[in-house]
């Protein structure tokens, strides 16, 4: 597969998962709105900083007269569009991971009609104050039997 039928495939991909007709765009302004992503998600800036790259040697390619995949790219810019692909439709890319990690509702950020990205658990149990209270009722009474029984040791 040439380098651009790669970035097409890849720019079909990220359409459709994000249902935006911006695609590779979209999802790169996706990973720009969530600066907390490098932090989170290992190699979330070197994902970035190649999408960006891509994209603009697409456009390079797609726009200027003496610009050739022959000339712009390497054999390997190739296999990592190939292999993000494949991470998205894993569910391993750094927008799913970012999700999974920050347990955000994806039914608010992606369209799930083609591709099975995994919802957040919204079961999650919820800390309220009297489970709070409770728990330091039991901290307190471990604590306080704690000394009884060193005071009765000695």
């Amino acid at each position: 597969m040439s380098f651009i039928e790669a970035y097409k495939h890849l720019e079909k991909l990220c359409g459709e998962v994000l249902d935006d007709d911006r695609r590779i765009s979209a999802y790169i302004d996706e990973m720009i709105n969530k600066p907390r992503g490098q932090y989170i998600i290992s190699g979330w800036n070197e994902d970035l900083k190649k999408l960006k790259h891509y994209r603009w040697v697409r456009n390079k390619i797609t726009h200027e007269p003496d610009c050739t995949e022959e000339n712009m790219c390497e054999p390997n810019d190739t296999v990592w569009l190939q292999n993000f692909y494949s991470r998205i439709m894993n569910q391993t890319d750094p927008l799913t991971l970012y999700a999974k990690a920050t347990n955000q509702n994806r039914l608010s950020q992606y369209n799930n009609k083609t591709h099975s990205i995994p919802y957040t658990n919204t079961n999650r149990k919820k800390t309220g104050f009297l489970a709070v209270l409770a728990y330091l009722a039991i901290v307190a009474a471990v604590i306080f039997l704690i000394q009884m029984l060193i005071r009765y040791i000695y």
